[in-house]
Formats: structure tokens, sequence, C-alpha cells
């Protein structure tokens, strides 16, 4: 069965996207990563929220502009919102809950990962005890405000077990087993 890995770039300080939602300060850190490289051909489908899905693209203004991993990935796309838009996107099945969405992306990625984009479905994914994994990828940089990796209001713990480490020259890798 699929496991549900949540993969994320981030700032030193925690940030996974600047203010309003922008990517474009992650453009400088696009580099080699092996580690990133080596998990593309383990992704067998991708689970997104929709704020991420129509949000701000790090690729922006680059023929790799709206592609999943800069174009270095295709596959079966899930979004989770609300509503569909009105005309279909090729490639791209829209969901409305979160058990449809765990349902219908591990069915598609069969026994590779789900990659998980987006702080909401990752929460989602939590509160259901669906996540396996996280991946946080910290860029040498701090942005001071934006869209946390993870935010619960109130508060609450998620212990992580590291079962993974590496570094390149602008991101360190820390790949964790979430423990329920």
């Amino acid at each position: 069965m699929a496991k549900m890995l949540y993969s994320v770039s981030m700032s030193a300080d925690g940030f996974i996207a600047g203010p309003g939602g922008d990517m474009q300060w992650l453009t400088d850190y696009l580099g080699p990563n092996p580690l990133v490289d080596d998990l593309i051909g383990d992704v067998g489908a991708i689970l997104t929220g929709n704020r991420t899905f129509g949000g701000d693209d790090p690729y922006r203004d680059t023929p790799q502009e709206g592609e999943a991993f800069g174009g270095g990935w295709s596959g079966p796309q899930f979004v989770l919102a609300h509503k569909a838009p009105a005309r279909p996107v090729p490639g791209v099945t829209f969901v409305h809950s979160i058990s449809e969405a765990i349902e219908k992306s591990r069915a598609a990625a069969g026994d590779k990962y789900v990659n998980v984009l987006g702080a909401n479905v990752a929460r989602g994914l939590i509160e259901a005890q669906a996540l396996d994994e996280v991946l946080t990828i910290i860029t040498p940089v701090m942005l001071g405000d934006g869209v946390r990796l993870f935010d619960h209001p109130g508060g609450t713990q998620v212990k992580l077990e590291r079962i993974r480490f590496s570094a390149t020259e602008d991101a360190v890798n820390i790949w964790y087993r979430v423990k329920y």
C-alpha cells in the first residue's frame, strides 16, 4: 500500500510559503538535490490542497511552470477542494473529503509514495492518522512570515522519528516517520 509523504521545502524559520502564499523565495534553492532526484521515481501520485494547486509557482515564467517537480514527474494528481473547477484539468482529479483523497490517491500510487503538498492537507492527514512520513528540505533563508510547515490552532504534538538525513550546499534534508 502507498505511503503518504508530506515533502516540503521550508525556510530555516519554519515557513513553506511566504506572505500571501509567495513561492518566489524558493527559486534560488531549486538546485541539485540527490535525495529529491531519487524521490521523484518513487512517487506514484500527488495529493495537494486547492490553495497550493492554484497558488504561486517557484518556476513561474519558465518552461517548467505548472509542472510537478519542475517537469521531472508526471502521473495522477489529486486536489482536495470543496468544488471542482468548471473546466476539467487534464490529469487532475478533484476530491472533496480527506477520506476520499486518501483512498483515491493511495490506489493510484500503488506501492509508491503519495507525495503530499500543502500544509492544510498534511494537517488533515495527521488528524486522520494517515500521514506516514515527512520530508523537510530546509533552505538557508528566513522569511519571517507566511505559511507554516505545520499549524494547529490551540497546539498539538506530533511525534516524529528521524529515518534519514542528508545535506547539499543549499539544503538540509530531514526525513521522518510519523509516530502515532
